[in-house]
């Protein structure tokens, strides 16, 4: 592969966005990427995918390279190289990386990878907390399936097509795909590319989202002409995902306190043609209280540490900080009392977070059963989906019901 300056330049300019100014990986490379017009999809492909790559090693780089944050331009090169060298690319002779000690990096690579916590490139305090919460060969597991690249997952919208015509269609479109076992609507890209500039996607007929974000909607069981809120909507993923489920007949109503997140659901909805989602900001209890008794199906998609999509999301890793995760629990468990007010006598509710810890999952469901706002609530079953058992994002979902 020979290296192109203007496009190692544009990944080093963002490496810095994202390493000395707190910015998101994925908002960064989407701005980098609109940087030069004259550049093709192999030349977004090289600055997305290598600016990805030294996120997810950051660590494990900064330690070969010997380098520490605030990362100087310097030091940002440097890290590229052991990038380019660990790739087996042949460095140019740019004065930024001369003198890279090639054989002294793939030295160190080989020492430092018998240690978890570079070799998968982590905080310490997290390696711990992995091992404490799911025990020493599931985390070794469970984080080195995070730490590989995600799959492009899409979901064909039932109220417009199925997944065997969407694969023919896409197919015709130049994007080869394929079905997955035990996901009905799902198809995966055979090679990662743009597909939002299909038309099929213009049309509406499918959603990109990871297979294990599709069990969620279907673990609820809908039907249709049910009236069902789903309470952490955001941008609507699983929204759209009910409606199409629920065959446009009931009612789904999108809560979220971000409103600039349901204006993009409207969007959303309007293109798929999901026609009976009512979107309402939660910027007063009394949204909430207006509802209380009244849904015949609730889902609590609740925010959490996003552990179980880093493979998506490798910044994750480094702006996670103890202090968050212990404010989230708490927030998790606020959210599943108040929120389960909602569910009418008899009706049922999922709790779901895409996070593998058993203290943000299986620990808040206990917790929540054994309050006075759980007391009526009974668990009809849960599933824990792990990364390294399905090669997908890491999930957890909890259905209960309430009593008549």
């Amino acid at each position: 592969m020979r290296l192109h300056r203007n496009l190692v330049f544009a990944t080093i300019d963002a490496l810095k966005e994202i390493f000395n100014e707190g910015q998101y990986a994925d908002k960064v490379i989407e701005k980098t990427l609109k940087r030069d017009k004259r550049w093709g999809a192999r030349d977004r492909s090289f600055i997305a995918e290598t600016t990805y790559d030294i996120v997810r090693w950051k660590r494990l780089y900064a330690e070969i390279a010997e380098v520490k944050e605030p990362f100087s331009r310097e030091n940002l090169f440097r890290l590229f190289a052991v990038w380019a060298t660990l790739k087996g690319i042949t460095l140019p002779d740019w004065k930024q990386i001369e003198d890279t000690p090639t054989r002294r990096i793939k030295g160190r690579f080989d020492a430092l990878s018998k240690i978890r916590k570079f070799r998968e490139s982590i905080p310490d305090w997290l390696d711990e907390l992995g091992v404490a919460e799911l025990g020493e060969e599931t985390w070794e597991k469970e984080i080195g399936a995070l730490n590989k690249q995600a799959p492009v997952i899409i979901r064909a919208n039932k109220l417009k097509t199925d997944a065997t015509a969407l694969k023919k269609k896409l197919s015709e479109e130049g994007f080869e795909t394929i079905n997955l076992k035990d996901y009905p609507d799902a198809l995966q890209l055979v090679e990662r590319a743009n597909i939002f500039k299909t038309e099929s996607f213009q049309k509406g007929l499918f959603e990109v989202q990871d297979a294990s974000s599709q069990l969620v909607a279907d673990f609820l069981g809908v039907q249709p002409g049910d009236r069902v809120v789903d309470t952490c909507a955001g941008a609507g993923g699983k929204s759209l995902h009910l409606a199409a489920l629920m065959e446009n007949k009931g009612q789904v109503i999108a809560l979220d306190i971000y409103g600039n997140k349901l204006k993009e659901l409207k969007r959303r909805a309007k293109r798929a043609g999901a026609h009976n989602i009512e979107t309402r900001a939660i910027d007063t209890n009394k949204v909430i209280k207006k509802l209380h008794g009244k849904a015949d199906k609730v889902l609590i998609d609740a925010p959490c540490s996003g552990l179980g999509v880093l493979s998506r999301n490798p910044d994750a890793k480094w702006k996670l900080e103890p202090e968050f995760l212990d404010r989230i629990r708490k927030t998790q468990q606020e959210i599943i009392r108040q929120y389960s007010k909602i569910v009418k006598n008899g009706g049922r509710m999922v709790y779901a977070t895409c996070s593998v810890l058993p203290s943000e999952n299986q620990m808040q469901v206990k917790d929540f059963l054994a309050s006075e706002e759980g007391k009526d609530f009974k668990l009809i079953e849960d599933q824990k989906i792990l990364s390294s058992e399905t090669g997908y994002d890491g999930f957890y979902m909890a259905l209960l019901e309430k009593s008549e």
